[in-house]
């Protein structure tokens, strides 16, 4: 049995995971990470990377659909498109392959020792590693988990068949004639509205009275609208029951307490995502939990001296630009500098079709602390949204009434996720009403729209 020894041992090449590595070998830490899949976790492999390639894929193919109908208000008219699923899944392998190759070359670089197996702690130094060569033993001076999440799944839907995960959804190889979607969270329409662009008949089941409900009204209205637009039926507090004999229907209790079936080729689950914390002998070691994740502090220590642990694995919000920050953050403690958690908001971004933008707080959460102001400003004012056929959405933004200083930042609107950046700067920096108003904005931009809500909440719109 091999024995390697290590200042710093990751588990986990997810985001979080090959983040810290590298900015750990950057800072001349010895540094060992264990990854038993392919580098980059979920998010580049099943998760964030795949799937925005399909909904751009589906996006595009939707596109030249509309054309060929002769709807096209541009004047631009083609001949029916075809989509060989096939073929654009291997265009997505292939940027998820160039993505791995691309972090692991990263972590060559920064001088990072990969070894490719399941960690199983022995106690609170020591890991050992089934690889394809034998067993590894890992002794390190401190241990960062960074295990990641995987898809929720029901027992009365299991995972198999027509049955699919997030995963399974983004390796078809050809589009279902019938897609039953349970779950209205984001996954499950940014999954659901790409298949429906793609032809596909899709039928979203959701418990709740709304879908998007960790999101105001509001705000997903125009996605609501979308939804009924590209002929998918969203069926609101109705319960899925299980998978019909057949297997060729989903099984349903609708609002008025009601039996139906939803016939489907693919049952989509997408429920939540769940921390990985069995199968890596977290029963070897001794870590306080909250809940089903591990609990840290705000350096993301574990209550064992030497253990940390970032990304999903540790709680909401399961973000992997999250992940990336704590690991960059636990990297440099290692290296003893001194770092804590004092981040004002991280930016969610749904991609949607329109997409969402939140950073900070709603304006429910904001008045919870006191008088606010809101402004909003309506992409239907605003000249590249128009000229992008994107006029639906708008931009919000919720400040503090006495002192303007900025809570929170909405946006819906085709391409909004490419605000987030200036929404969390905004929110990062400290910003005031004053200080979005008096920035100059590009024209024609849809980033105007951030100017002009600020300049509404201030009282004095200028294009609306």
């Amino acid at each position: 049995m091999k024995e390697i020894s290590c200042k710093l041992l990751v588990i986990g090449a997810g985001p979080g995971g090959y983040i810290c590595a590298i900015r750990a070998g950057q800072l001349g830490v010895d540094t060992v990470i264990v990854e038993a899949g392919k580098p980059g976790g979920t998010c580049l492999n099943v998760g964030c990377i795949p799937s925005k390639a399909l909904i751009h894929a589906a996006e595009e193919f939707e596109k030249v659909a509309h054309m060929a109908g002769g709807k096209s208000p541009l004047g631009i008219s083609v001949s029916a498109p075809v989509l060989d699923l096939g073929k654009t899944i291997a265009w997505k392998d292939g940027i998820v392959s160039r993505l791995n190759s691309g972090v692991a070359g990263l972590l060559k670089k920064a001088g990072v020792k990969t070894v490719h197996g399941w960690a199983m702690f022995r106690d609170g130094k020591t890991v050992e590693v089934e690889t394809e060569t034998g067993s590894q033993v890992i002794r390190a001076e401190t241990i960062v988990i960074a295990t990641g999440s995987a898809p929720v799944e029901l027992p009365f839907l299991p995972f198999g068949g027509p049955v699919i995960s997030s995963t399974e959804a983004l390796a078809l190889s050809v589009v279902p004639k019938k897609l039953a979607v349970v779950g209205g969270g984001y996954i499950g329409l940014e999954l659901g509205m790409a298949f429906a662009k793609m032809g596909a008949e899709v039928t979203v089941v959701e418990a709740l009275p709304r879908v998007l409900a960790q999101y105001d009204a509001e705000l997903t209205r125009p996605v609501v609208k979308r939804l009924a637009a590209l002929g998918v039926e969203v069926m609101t507090e109705a319960k899925a029951k299980g998978l019909s004999t057949k297997g060729d229907a989903l099984l349903v209790e609708t609002a008025d307490g009601k039996n139906t079936k939803v016939s489907a080729d693919k049952i989509l689950v997408t429920v939540g995502r769940k921390p990985v914390t069995e199968g890596w002998g977290l029963d070897q070691i001794d870590l306080d939990m909250s809940g089903k994740f591990i609990r840290i502090d705000d350096q993301c220590r574990t209550s064992m001296r030497g253990i940390f642990a970032i990304g999903d694995v540790t709680g909401e919000p399961m973000l992997a630009h999250r992940a990336m920050a704590q690991g960059e953050m636990v990297a440099e403690i290692v290296a003893g500098h001194k770092r804590n958690w004092d981040k004002r908001a991280i930016p969610a971004v749904c991609f949607t079709d329109p997409e969402l933008v939140t950073v900070g707080l709603s304006p429910e959460e904001a008045k919870a602390q006191g008088e606010i102001k809101i402004g909003l400003f309506p992409f239907a004012a605003n000249g590249r949204a128009m000229t992008k056929l994107g006029e639906d959405g708008f931009v919000r933004v919720v400040a503090r009434a006495d002192n303007h200083l900025v809570l929170g930042i909405q946006a819906v609107g085709q391409g909004v996720s490419e605000l987030s950046a200036a929404f969390g700067l905004a929110l990062e920096m400290g910003a005031r009403l004053e200080d979005i108003a008096g920035t100059i904005h590009a024209h024609p931009t849809q980033g105007e729209g951030f100017q002009e809500a600020a300049l509404k909440a201030l009282g004095h719109a200028l294009h609306i």
